[in-house]
């Protein structure tokens, strides 16, 4: 692919030129090397653009690009109004694109840059807006959006290494009941017409399977149709209803497997973020009360909010108002207290963020080496019934003759 960039080096003079690379994050690497000053980055093969991008909503892939290369733009002493510009040339996806005009126009108003962050709490976290507005007030944005790059990364491997466990269990569900379907709902009720139109009275094993065959070929289209609407109408709730969702997260984090996870994932969200929030420069109490909004886990947010308001507001020590909070296992809370006296809070956050990353995907391999035997033997089951019951009348037919 390739870009012409205009830049200046350190004496103010101008420089363009065309080079080969793979995206925009490659030609300002090149120019770092070489000490210029971007000025303006733009692809000239109009097929080989970054990445096209189709879809109406900012993703995490695209924060995460935002990030690195506000990040390396603003080191390398790119003025951030010129950085918008340069991104803003660079990306083909419409609401991204309007996204940076808007923050260009907003810059060129003189209205803070965080701001036009905040108008979009469906895309950017409260947690990644604060840092923004941290790292403006300080001065240290390019910290903050390198940060912001890494944390995010981390974030988007953790969600595809969740999704990548789940895929075959997933798999093995859905041909489980095309399979479950077509024997109980096509299959079974056939063959329990044959033998009743035969006359043949079999065993009374056979003859509940066969009832039950014979119930589901009659009524079997009702069910299916009402299952799917059932369906439908649970992931319409769960999309649009937050008192459904909290709902179905508390019975689904009910399960013993299931809780040790959310639970694992909850700790390290909290590390992640807290220590982020920390490192930016804002105070421990807001950064606490901050992580409580974005933790996602009730339990952990009212944890969160009693050290706030009831510890550290009252000048109770960190590690002794963790202490008395349940949720948190002793090891954490042992680590948050050395940590507090020595200094260092943030580091030791982010140690325990990278620590419960692998002990999630210990836990991961935990559950789908559960699930999957437990799915295949229930699908056992129910072929093995379904054999047995028509394997047994068809012997006795034979041993009469």
């Amino acid at each position: 692919m390739q870009f012409h960039y205009i830049a200046s080096d350190k004496g103010g003079k101008v420089v363009e030129s065309d080079v080969d690379a793979e995206n925009v994050g490659e030609v300002l690497e090149l120019l770092s090397s070489r000490n210029l000053k971007p000025v303006s980055v733009r692809s000239t093969d109009r097929a080989g653009k970054h990445q096209r991008f189709f879809g109406g909503k900012i993703t995490i892939a695209d924060k995460i690009f935002l990030s690195k290369y506000l990040s390396l733009m603003l080191k390398i002493g790119t003025g951030l109004l010129q950085a918008i510009n340069i991104l803003i040339e660079d990306f083909d996806k419409p609401i991204v694109r309007n996204f940076l005009i808007e923050i260009r126009s907003n810059l060129e108003k003189g209205l803070p840059f965080f701001s036009t962050f905040e108008k979009y709490p469906q895309s950017f976290s409260q947690v990644y807006i604060h840092l923004v507005k941290a790292g403006e007030a300080s001065g240290s944005l390019e910290t903050v959006f390198e940060n912001l790059s890494n944390s995010l990364s981390k974030e988007k491997n953790l969600q595809d290494q969740v999704r990548g466990a789940l895929i075959y269990p997933v798999l093995l569900l859905v041909a489980a009941l095309f399979i479950l379907v077509f024997l109980t709902f096509f299959a079974l009720p056939k063959i329990s017409k044959v033998f009743s139109e035969a006359g043949f009275n079999p065993p009374l094993f056979s003859k509940i399977v066969f009832g039950v065959g014979a119930f589901l070929g009659a009524f079997g289209i009702y069910i299916l149709i009402f299952f799917l609407i059932a369906i439908s109408a649970t992931f319409y709730l769960y999309r649009t209803s937050s008192v459904f969702r909290r709902l179905a997260f508390r019975i689904i984090s009910d399960i013993p497997i299931v809780k040790e996870i959310v639970r694992k994932m909850a700790l390290q969200r909290f590390s992640a973020t807290l220590s982020s929030l920390i490192k930016a420069g804002m105070p421990l109490t807001s950064g606490i009360e901050i992580t409580a909004d974005a933790a996602g886990n009730a339990e952990l947010y009212e944890a969160l909010m009693r050290i706030s308001k009831e510890g550290l507001s009252k000048g109770i020590s960190v590690g002794d108002a963790f202490k008395r909070e349940p949720f948190f296992p002793r090891t954490v809370v042992n680590l948050i207290a050395i940590s507090e006296k020595a200094g260092h809070i943030e580091e030791i956050l982010g140690t325990l963020g990278d620590f419960y990353v692998s002990e999630i995907d210990t836990s991961l391999k935990s559950l789908v080496s559960v699930i999957e035997p437990v799915m295949l033997l229930f699908l056992g089951v129910i072929i093995g019934t379904i054999a047995l019951a028509i394997i047994i009348p068809i012997y006795q037919l034979t041993t009469q003759f």
